[in-house]
C-alpha cells in the first residue's frame, strides 16, 4: 500500500488595515478560516492607510513590504486592502468568504510530499528536512505571531469609534537562511512568553509556499 504524503497546513495570510472601513468584515472571515483543522491564518498590518487618520497599531513597514513582494510575484497591478494570500499562490478578497472557503479546499489538495518541519526540544532550533528545489531557490521564514482575537478600539479614521477585531497578528518576520533542498537546521529567534511561531518555507522567485509548521 503506497503512503499517504504528510499533512500540511493550508497558509492563509490577511494584510489588513485598522483604519480601512473594508477589512472589519475581511478580518470576520480569516478569524472564521482560523478556526477550520489544517488552516493557518496569519493576520499583518500595513501602515499605508495611516494618513486617513489611525496609525494602524499592529502595522510594520516589513509587512507591506511582504504584500508588495506578492504584487510582483502575482502578477497584480497594485495592493490593497483587505488581501488575501493562500500559500503565496493566489490571492483573494478577504471580504468574499466562499471564495476563500473554496481556494482553502483547492490549496489543501495540491501539498504533495512537503519537506518535514520540527522543532527541537530545545526550543531554540527548527530543523527542515529534504525536498524539491523549486527554480531560482528558497528560503526559511519564522513568522511569531499573537494567538486567537485582539480588539482594538479605533478613535479615528474611516473606522472611527469601532472595535477592530484581529485574529493571530503578526508581530514580526525574520529570515532564518537558504533552504537548499537538503536536511538542514536553524536558529530560531527568540519570542516572548506567549507567542505562537509559524516556519515558513518559501520559494524565492514566485513566491509560493512549499512548507509550514506551528509551534504554539
Amino acid at each position: 500500500m503506497a503512503q499517504s504524503p504528510p499533512a500540511a497546513p493550508v497558509v492563509v495570510e490577511l494584510f489588513t488595515a485598522q483604519g480601512c472601513a473594508a477589512c472589519v468584515e475581511a478580518n470576520a472571515v480569516v478569524e472564521r478560516a482560523a478556526a477550520e483543522p489544517g488552516v493557518v491564518a496569519l493576520t499583518y498590518g500595513v501602515d499605508y492607510w495611516d494618513y486617513l487618520g489611525w496609525n494602524d497599531t499592529f502595522a510594520r513597514p516589513k509587512f507591506a513590504e511582504r504584500q508588495r513582494a506578492y504584487r510582483s510575484a502575482l502578477r497584480l497591478r497594485g495592493v490593497s486592502t483587505p488581501e488575501v494570500v493562500i500559500d503565496g499562490r493566489r490571492q483573494v478578497s478577504g471580504a468574499r468568504g466562499a471564495e476563500l472557503e473554496a481556494a482553502i479546499g483547492e490549496e489543501a489538495d495540491r501539498h504533495v510530499w512537503p519537506p518535514q518541519i520540527e522543532f527541537r526540544e530545545t526550543g531554540d532550533r527548527v530543523g527542515v528536512g529534504s525536498g524539491r528545489l523549486p527554480v531560482g531557490g528558497a528560503e526559511v521564514l519564522a513568522v511569531t505571531y499573537t494567538p486567537g482575537a485582539q480588539v482594538v478600539q479605533v478613535r479615528a479614521g474611516e473606522n472611527r469609534g469601532q472595535a477592530v477585531r484581529h485574529v493571530n497578528v503578526v508581530r514580526d518576520v525574520v529570515r532564518l537562511g537558504d533552504w537548499r533542498g537538503r536536511p538542514a537546521l536553524f536558529d530560531l529567534p527568540a519570542s516572548a512568553e506567549g507567542q505562537g511561531v509559524v516556519i515558513l518555507i518559501q520559494a524565492k522567485g514566485d513566491r509560493r509556499i512549499l512548507g509550514a509548521a506551528v509551534r504554539k
